[in-house]
């Protein structure tokens, strides 16, 4: 049996919709809505005349179409324009307006959700966009390349790894369907989470970035607080292991010296050894047990360990690794 090598490709789960076929959905949702046939008409020459003529995007022109006829999409618009943030919560299962959103025709809705959830990433409102989006079907959504860019650049700004790869890639099963600034973003996008490793400096670096962005946007809430503590935990994880990987090479380093003075006459003292009846007595400083602040190091050892964890971040997070060491330093007194 001979199979075309077409047969063999992989189908990408998703197809951009065309004009007349975006025209389509949008007259059924119309339907379902029990809006009379010249009404659906009219909305129909708009909407496509809209991107046919004015190069309208296809989500604002589908919105800006609705929001005449639904009621519920214009208050959610309204509210876009007053707070992002507040038109988010109307999205919230525990508000009233969760129900009216939810009882729109499947792809209205769908397309409604995709618009506001693009809003609120471009905003950087990740945190808001994340229940706007998340369960939106792209293939429901009259612009499912949105649908899974935005949805994906939401995951990779919160570190959702798995979460991200699997919107990004899926967007780019289909690159013929896909913008060009959607495709390029979102391979950068892959390349740029896909070695992340939790615990790593990298992550850290990231979590400092979230942070920063939160600050700027005004939040200072648990949410905040809490993505600090994450990052003086995963600092403090950090340190231990550098200690732990100093105090094996220290160790290393003694038992490899000391085998050594017992071979041959011209290998050099370790500097820990005793030197005979000739030497000085003197021992390596690095064993003294005066131990201060934050960690088990000697401070030659610990500033070393410092060097590394910081050289590699931008200047404006030192501020939070001294946030770390000060209240180490409180802790240990």
């Amino acid at each position: 049996m001979v199979i075309g090598a077409d047969a063999l490709e992989r189908r990408a789960s998703w197809q951009a919709y065309n004009v007349d076929e975006m025209s389509q959905m949008l007259r059924s949702s119309l339907d379902e809505l029990g809006v009379v046939p010249d009404r659906m008409d009219q909305a129909s020459d708009e909407f496509v005349s809209a991107i046919e003529k004015n190069d309208a995007d296809s989500l604002d022109a589908f919105v800006a179409v609705i929001r005449g006829i639904a009621p519920t999409v214009e208050n959610l618009v309204s509210s876009t324009q007053r707070s992002l943030a507040a038109a988010s919560a109307s999205i919230d299962p525990n508000t009233t307006t969760y129900g009216e959103i939810e009882s729109l025709p499947k792809t209205m809705r769908m397309s409604v959700r995709t618009w506001l959830g693009r809003e609120l990433v471009r905003n950087r409102l990740y945190d808001e966009a994340l229940p706007v989006i998340a369960e939106v079907d792209p293939t429901e959504s009259i612009d499912p390349a949105a649908v899974l860019f935005y949805r994906g650049a939401c995951y990779h700004a919160l570190l959702m790894k798995k979460e991200a790869l699997a919107d990004l890639r899926r967007l780019l099963e289909n690159e013929d369907d896909c913008p060009i600034r959607f495709s390029r973003t979102a391979t950068m996008m892959v390349s740029d989470i896909k070695p992340l490793k939790e615990d790593s400096l990298d992550e850290i670096s990231r979590i400092m970035t979230d942070v920063t962005r939160r600050l700027d946007l005004g939040r200072s809430d648990e949410q905040v607080e809490k993505r600090e503590q994450e990052i003086i935990d995963k600092l403090t994880k950090l340190i231990e292991k550098i200690e732990e990987q100093q105090q094996q090479q220290q160790q290393q380093q003694q038992s490899s010296g000391g085998q050594g003075g017992q071979g041959g006459q011209g290998a050099p003292m370790a500097d820990s050894q005793a030197g005979g009846a000739s030497g000085n007595g003197d021992v390596d400083r690095k064993k003294i047990k005066d131990r201060d602040g934050w960690g088990n190091l000697p401070p030659a050892e610990r500033n070393e360990a410092l060097q590394q964890i910081s050289r590699d971040l931008p200047t404006h997070y030192r501020e939070a690794i001294e946030a770390y060491f000060r209240k180490l330093a409180t802790e240990g007194q």
